[in-house]
């Protein structure tokens, strides 16, 4: 997890990334998101192809004999996933994007997922208990901005992030002075984190790992602490940046004169405002740095924020999904099979461990829309075909592993290529069962 930037909000018991993610061995940032225009590779065009049957595929991954999902499911899935892609395309230039309309399409798309399984589990319910009256009706929504989200529809989310910046433009003018950066700065935080009431949620859960969430509780994750900073800023027509340092996120204002940035007044430096106590903690990286220095960081671009915020929101998934089985990692098939000693060695049906369907959907969906960020990223698409190969969609996962084996290094490809071989074999075994075969397929 990336440790809070902003002010109050660097605890003493700070988790680290690897501690969050649990022992997944996704990364970030592997491949950069402007390096993909030059060439479309066959994982783009793939993704580009299939893109609609994914929306059919995660609906069907919880359909039943008895239920038919709503058409406005389906309807608000694809709506929600164009409306991300659209967002964040490859044709856009990266300042235009929106980072609060992207997220709020990726919450929009998980919370169309998780209420249709609340519908199927009333409808459940209600076959159960014939005497029980439990509503199963469909929602009637016209298009994706009518759907709500903790109450409220998108607009009305974003007009939350412009009501907060009416709130620090009042706090202003009450001060009596002039727009100087310090003192808009000031003011940005003091509505925030004191008059709002923002703060670092301690446990990283999914009801701080969403931003309409984080806007309703006030309670989130560091990385959305910033966005939420950023885009009050971006309506004050002030331009935040911001890098990753060490396990920290880092957010300053633009400008071309970083010394200025470090200059102590009132007992605080610019760069002390907007980060908070992550620059006066030791044990912080930000801490070290200098004007020298910052020059020296890589500025994320809003693509390469999106992508940390994705990268984050896989790993929370499945970390939850895979709460069961302590120490199970997604590449955890992939080590030798005639290792004895390792709990999941073994890549078949049979040894399968139970991950929570709901969960694994979810980080599925999340791989999905980072792919579309870094197709070239072998490391991602390794770990999202592993993950279709938990769900037991083998056909999906040997496609996406065998698109992997194309881009990775030599050394893994020679680890991907004898597990690819089992894969096909389980597809093929499953399509056996599928017609009646009794039995396992074997092979002479």
């Amino acid at each position: 997890m990336l440790l809070a930037s902003l002010s109050g909000f660097c605890h003493q018991n700070q988790m680290t990334s690897s501690s969050m993610c649990g022992p997944t061995t996704l990364r970030y940032g592997d491949d950069k998101p402007n390096k993909m225009n030059n060439f479309a590779t066959p994982a783009a065009l793939l993704l580009r192809n299939k893109r609609k049957s994914s929306y059919s595929t995660t609906i069907a991954t919880v359909k039943t004999h008895h239920f038919s999902p709503p058409k406005s499911y389906h309807e608000v899935l694809v709506a929600a996933r164009e409306r991300f892609t659209q967002e964040i395309s490859f044709r856009s230039r990266d300042k235009d994007i929106s980072l609060a309309k992207t997220l709020l399409y990726i919450s929009v798309e998980d919370e169309a997922f998780m209420a249709f399984n609340r519908e199927m589990d009333a409808h459940s319910l209600q076959n159960e208990r014939k005497d029980t009256n439990v509503s199963s009706d469909g929602p009637d929504w016209e298009h994706i901005e009518a759907m709500p989200m903790a109450g409220k529809k998108i607009d009305e989310w974003l007009s939350e992030l412009d009501g907060i910046a009416k709130e620090v433009e009042v706090e202003l003018i009450s001060r009596d002075i002039g727009c100087h950066l310090v003192e808009v700065l000031e003011a940005v935080n003091k509505v925030l984190f004191e008059s709002k009431g923002f703060r670092r949620s301690p446990v990283v859960d999914s009801k701080c790992s969403y931003l309409h969430s984080v806007l309703s509780s006030k309670c989130g994750s560091a990385i959305l602490l910033s966005v939420i900073y950023i885009e009050i800023c971006r309506r004050l027509n002030v331009a935040i940046v911001g890098s990753r340092v060490g396990e920290d996120f880092l957010i300053w204002p633009e400008t071309g004169n970083p010394e200025e940035l470090f200059k102590v007044n009132s007992g605080h430096s610019l760069f002390g405002i907007v980060n908070g106590r992550c620059v006066e903690d030791p044990r912080s990286m930000a801490s070290d740095l200098t004007c020298n220095s910052l020059i020296g960081l890589d500025i994320a671009t809003n693509r390469d924020v999106i992508g940390i915020y994705l990268a984050n929101l896989i790993r929370l998934h499945w970390k939850r999904a895979s709460r069961t089985n302590h120490g199970l990692m997604l590449t955890s098939p992939l080590r030798p099979v005639h290792d004895d000693n390792e709990k999941w060695s073994k890549a078949d049906g049979s040894s399968m461990p139970l991950l929570r369907p709901q969960d694994l959907r979810l980080a599925i969906m999340a791989s999905e829309k980072l792919l579309i960020l870094q197709p070239h990223n072998w490391a991602l698409r390794r770990d999202h075909g592993m993950m279709l190969y938990y769900s037991r969609d083998y056909a999906k996962a040997v496609q996406e592993l065998s698109i992997c084996m194309a881009f990775a290094p030599e050394e893994e490809a020679e680890v991907l290529e004898p597990f690819v071989e089992k894969l096909h074999l389980l597809r093929l075994e499953s399509s056996w069962k599928s017609r009646g075969h009794k039995g396992r397929l074997t092979v002479p």
